[in-house]
């Protein structure tokens, strides 16, 4: 069956994922509407479904608010507008007027269709975008809109698409919440009657909330039940509104920018909403975050294939307090325990002794790098490991040289103050000049240093945001942004191929398939406490994979909790990623060198089917039960069972734990002990896991198939 298919007797559109598919039409108004999306379809059985007519139940309701594929603003439409537009004359409103459509086929196993549209009034167009895959069953769904006339149009609203649901007994939204230290908080709750907005309006991706939605019936679980899902790739400000109507309908749409922010169009522009991917499968919220996972390794992720280095980073040691003896010595201790990737954090530049002063000024301090930054990197790489730096180029302290000679390259609106957070203020990447001189020292930096690695940090959100002097900046800025992080990004790595890059966000605050497609992997959390550490993986996974999430072993008590927990146990839960260690090597005692040490080993031997295996939750990480997360390596070849238990409460029963993803009739052999188990046991009457008695138990169980002569 074609990816893409066409009937012109009913004008249904049918596109075919593996395990899927979505239809719609144009319907006899012009408008693009939804038919269905879920299993698979035939395009006569998707033509079976064009609704017939009937007669409106009251005269005051309109246009169905949920069924067009971009809702607009017009006519007898009372729902969440997806388009919404304002024209010179200050008229608003959109008719459709379809004008054609186009199939390409972008690359081998890959198609696009392309519906086209003009406004029946004004010269304004939109081309609205699906692309499917031969190996995903993700859709991805964005809008073009051109201002094909000679005046100036505003774009109040324009998501890259709506999403419709079927009509279902009821409705449950799974999302993630969360604050600075504890993002990824997951949310499983009824959908209510109305809209429900979730949205940032800082500027970036942002801790409290993030860019995508799940929705079931109610009754799905981890193993079972269907679930619709999407996530928008955007790094900037967001909105989604999810839609339940009183007559039992859902949807959703969602795209750039939030409420009292527009996009500009000049006469001949065009604005290219991001990519707006969904998914629907059966197989219940595991079988979701597998999919997104394989998507995301598979056409987001610039570097997946590569297995990531066990990393050190220098921050909880010396904070900035950096100076070449200090790294140096730190680099020694971490090439003893195994690490691949060393990486100086903030600390090494300009006049920064704290972060009052300095931002702006990237080059290494004189008096602590008397030659520079080579030497280290040289010694570095010396003792095998690739070396790496911690930047924040989007901001600047206003005790800065950089500040002193370019005031106006910030966010500001005359007259009123520039509020300071973390005393630092946001560079206007929106301007070409800021945006330029950014790429200019970062590609020296790299090229000069002989830097692998960046961890590009962005500590605040927005204020102030305005942009003097630019007509429509204050606007403008929103998408521009974003636009001119991304090409820095994407210039810089022509620059360097060999370059690998981590998003962090004051922790988790960008973390989106847009800025996933340009980075390596994200900093989950500034919270490095391995218990909390549990609860934001779980909600970071249930989208993003494990070759995305760095997590590190940091010291006891715990910088934000005071929760002491053995090094055992902090080494497996940030095992469950890419592993890394910020912990303050020189006061590590000998016996705690040579567990880390064996404990790096000990991941080292597994890593691949973390990092490029298949993810199953058997038990969350909340309630009595012990946490445990196995990941299931290619051809299921291999397991890792995780597992931790807080503080065990006397009489609890001790339930098997019942593994996934292993070869039906198979054994398999426990790599540390020799046991050898039969597969059907283990998945139908589950394994006891080995925790130790006592607090903050753990265990890794690394099971590997007998392959039988």
């Amino acid at each position: 069956m074609p990816l893409i298919s066409h009937s012109p007797d009913t004008g249904v559109w049918l596109l075919t994922t593996p395990r899927t598919s979505y239809a719609l039409r144009i319907d006899e108004s012009g408008a693009p509407c939804h038919l269905a999306w879920g299993p698979r379809l035939t395009l006569a059985e998707a033509g079976a479904l064009i609704p017939v007519a009937q007669d409106m139940a009251s005269s005051f309701e309109g246009r169905p608010p949920v069924g067009e594929e971009l809702p607009v603003d017009g006519g007898t439409r009372y729902g969440p507008p997806s388009l919404q537009v304002r024209y010179a004359d200050f008229s608003r409103g959109f008719e459709w007027a379809p004008t054609g459509h186009r199939v390409l086929e972008p690359a081998p196993g890959m198609s696009e269709l392309v519906l086209e549209f003009r406004d029946r009034l004004y010269p304004l167009d939109v081309a609205l975008h699906y692309t499917v895959r031969a190996d995903t069953d993700v859709i991805e769904r964005r809008t073009v809109v051109r201002n094909a006339g000679t005046e100036r149009v505003d774009l109040l609203r324009a998501d890259s698409a709506a999403w419709t649901l079927p009509p279902l007994r009821d409705y449950r939204l799974s999302h993630v919440t969360g604050q600075w230290s504890a993002e990824s908080q997951l949310r499983r709750d009824t959908l209510p009657f109305g809209e429900t907005v979730l949205t940032s309006r800082r500027g970036t991706t942002s801790h409290h909330a993030n860019p995508w939605v799940m929705l079931d019936s109610g009754e799905a679980t981890e193993e079972h039940g269907r679930v619709w899902s999407a996530a928008l790739a955007w790094s900037g400000s967001w909105r989604i509104t999810a839609q339940r109507t009183p007559d039992g309908l859902a949807g959703f749409t969602g795209g750039v920018g939030h409420e009292g922010t527009s996009v500009p169009l000049a006469p001949g522009e065009e604005f290219s909403t991001p990519v707006f991917a969904g998914l629907c499968v059966d197989g219940g919220f595991g079988a979701a975050s597998r999919a997104w996972h394989t998507y995301t390794t598979t056409h987001v992720l610039p570097s997946a294939q590569e297995l990531a280095p066990v990393l050190y980073n220098s921050w909880e040691a010396t904070g900035f307090d950096v100076d070449e003896a200090s790294q140096l010595a730190l680099a020694e201790r971490a090439a003893l325990l195994g690490v691949e990737l060393y990486v100086v954090d903030d600390g090494w530049f300009g006049a920064r002794r704290s972060d009052r002063a300095g931002l702006g000024d990237w080059t290494p301090t004189p008096e602590r790098f008397p030659e520079g930054l080579k030497p280290l990197a040289d010694a570095v790489h010396g003792l095998g490991m690739r070396f790496g730096l911690w930047v924040e180029p989007e901001m600047v302290n206003p005790d800065s040289a950089l500040y002193r000679e370019h005031p106006d390259w910030v966010l500001h609106v005359p007259g009123r103050a520039r509020t300071e957070m973390r005393n630092q203020l946001v560079l206007n990447f929106a301007r070409d000049d800021v945006a330029e001189w950014a790429y200019g020292w970062l590609t020296r930096l790299v090229g000069d240093h002989g830097v692998d690695f960046l961890k590009w940090d962005m500590n605040r959100a927005f204020g102030e945001s305005g942009w003097p002097g630019q007509p429509d900046g204050n606007d403008r800025l929103w998408t521009r942004y974003v636009a001119n992080l991304y090409d820095v990004i994407d210039r810089l790595r022509a620059d360097h191929p060999g370059l690998r890059v981590e998003t962090c966000s004051g922790g988790g605050g960008r973390v989106d398939l847009g800025i996933l497609s340009r980075t390596d992997q994200a900093w989950t959390s500034d919270n490095t406490d391995a218990v909390d550490r549990l609860v934001i993986q779980h909600g970071f996974g249930q989208v993003y994979p494990a070759r995305a999430m760095s997590a590190w072993v940091t010291d006891v008590p715990n910088q934000l909790t005071a929760r002491s927990v053995p090094l055992r146990f902090r080494f497996h839960a940030a095992m469950c990623g890419l592993l890394g260690i910020g912990g303050d090597l020189t006061h590590w005692s000998r016996e705690e060198l040579a567990e880390g040490a064996a404990l790096v080993a000990e991941y080292k031997k597994v890593r691949h089917v973390v990092q490029h295996g298949e993810l199953y939750r058997l038990s969350g990480p909340l309630g009595e039960e012990p946490t445990v997360v196995q990941y299931a390596g290619e051809d299921a070849a291999e397991a890792l069972v995780l597992g931790f238990r807080y503080g065990p409460r006397h009489g609890l029963p001790r339930i098997p734990v019942r593994l996934r993803g292993l070869t039906p009739g198979a054994r398999y052999r426990d790599a540390h002990t020799g046991a050898v188990h039969h597969a059907n046991v283990l998945g139908e009457y589950g394994m006891r896991l080995d925790l130790a008695p006592g607090d903050w138990s753990s265990t890794a169980v690394h099971l590997v198939r007998v392959e039988e002569s």
